[in-house]
């Protein structure tokens, strides 16, 4: 025998409907919130003010036609390989910054050194995916990068 579907059975239905919706929403924008604070650039209005040189400096690191590519040795240290537009590779002075993409681990400050085949750290870099925001100083001249690598 069944029991008639009442008003009661559907404010039931209603409450548990809304409430998973709401517990659902809530638990997801704690994860956003927790992962990604939404902070890209301190001041917007400042650096809107200097987004036309930054597009100038872009196209001169263009034309200077430097690539790097990022690698991790047997041992877990970074390398990486800096050449000029004619695949020669460039000395000079390297500075890199490794980031967790979603801000879990704290940013990295690598020290590089000059080998044969380009840079390389001193220690091994932490197990994950990285973000390498690598900065290059060469023959009076700057080029930023911004490259992943898993390690």
């Amino acid at each position: 025998m069944t029991r008639p579907f009442t008003g009661w059975h559907m404010l039931a239905i209603m409450v548990a409907f809304f409430g998973v919706i709401i517990a659902v929403n809530f638990t997801m924008a704690r994860f956003a919130v927790g992962t990604f604070g939404g902070v890209v650039v301190d001041n917007s209005y400042v650096a809107s003010q200097r987004f036309n040189g930054w597009l100038a400096e872009a196209r001169a690191q263009d034309k200077l036609g430097w690539r790097v590519v990022p690698g991790i040795d047997a041992t877990g240290r970074l390398q990486i390989a800096a050449t000029d537009a004619q695949g020669a590779l460039i000395g000079g002075q390297m500075t890199v910054t490794a980031r967790h993409p979603l801000g879990r681990l704290p940013d990295q400050r690598i020290a590089m050194h000059t080998t044969s085949t380009g840079f390389a750290a001193d220690v091994p870099l932490p197990s994950g995916r990285w973000q390498l925001r690598i900065v290059l100083r060469a023959d009076g001249r700057t080029a930023r990068f911004e490259e992943d690598v898993r390690a």
